[in-house]
């Protein structure tokens, strides 16, 4: 068993920091800095940084890895590994130096598809049949290490961020449980990735939920799934945000943006098909089943949605 740090920071690395905990000798955990929060923008600690301080694991939270005091501490703690999920920077050549067995990261993809920050979106959004969990070591490039291990799951059709999210999470803490210790032994022996086949999932960005009604229903459809629950998806009724929280497409046929009662249901004009929302939100109102926002805003039935 070697010395192992661990950096990671939001729910997703939580899981991986405990199956660590479980059965590793953890010298310390790096996370991201206490960000606010909330509406009363109170500073709010980490996942990760809560679970290591209810261990009494020693932390730090630099603002940036590379500063000279981080590279200091790391130093100090001389672990023979570093392990990765969802940290949130990346690490420089200075760090990966650092521990004599290198670094390993959890990512949530089928590496080579989908490097980068926000894979799990991605796959839905472009209407992947399986996703996965690669475990994979960290050189300089963004997601190009060679890989440890690789294990997919299908993708639900009704499956969101969110529900996605919470399966890989889970998946990634039980194939870091059984490469890592083969690893460290030396029974694994890693393989290039094939970087003709590589895919990218850039950071996405609040203002990236606009929808676009001249897309395919089907297209909105992945698009709502996949930004739940964040950055979410909207769009705009008399000058105010209005939120599409969950829906489904369908057949059919109306203008791109017009609201359209079919059937008794009420459902939105695509480019290509209806999408048929299932929860709403006007800014600053509550989030509301269709029937019941309806009956509160009768004149909706007809609308026309967009900026």
């Amino acid at each position: 068993m070697g010395k192992i740090v661990f950096m990671g920071t939001p729910d997703f690395a939580a899981p991986c920091l405990t199956a660590l905990m479980k059965s590793q000798d953890l010298v310390g955990v790096v996370t991201q800095p206490d960000r606010p929060a909330g509406r009363n923008k109170r500073l709010r600690e980490s996942p990760v940084k809560r679970l290591a301080r209810s261990a009494g694991i020693p932390i730090i939270q630099p603002r940036r890895i590379r500063e000279e005091a981080a590279i200091q501490a790391l130093r100090a703690w001389d672990a023979d590994l570093h392990v990765v999920a969802a940290y949130g920077q990346i690490l420089p050549q200075s760090v990966l130096n650092i521990p004599k067995q290198g670094t390993i990261n959890v990512h949530a993809s089928l590496l080579p598809r989908w490097r980068g920050a926000a894979p799990i979106q991605a796959a839905i959004l472009a209407g992947d049949r399986e996703s996965g969990v690669t475990i994979m070591l960290v050189d300089a490039g963004l997601d190009t290490g060679p890989t440890l291990a690789k294990r997919s799951l299908p993708l639900a059709i009704d499956e969101t961020g969110q529900s996605l999210h919470d399966k890989l999470s889970l998946l990634g803490a039980e194939m870091l449980g059984e490469a890592l210790p083969r690893y460290l032994n030396g029974d694994i022996e890693p393989q290039a990735q094939d970087d003709s086949l590589a895919s990218y999932a850039p950071q996405l960005k609040k203002g990236e939920g606009e929808i676009d009604w001249t897309c395919s229903a089907s297209a909105i459809d992945r698009l709502v799934r996949a930004f739940t629950p964040w950055p979410g998806t909207y769009t705009y009724w008399k000058g105010a945000q209005l939120r599409i929280l969950a829906g489904r497409s369908g057949e059919g046929v109306a203008e791109a943006g017009r609201v359209v009662l079919i059937g008794g249901s009420l459902a939105i004009g695509a480019g290509q098909g209806l999408y048929f929302p299932t929860t709403l939100q006007l800014a600053g109102k509550r989030r509301l089943p269709v029937s019941d926002f309806l009956n509160g805003y009768r004149e909706f039935a007809g609308a026309r949605l967009g900026a």
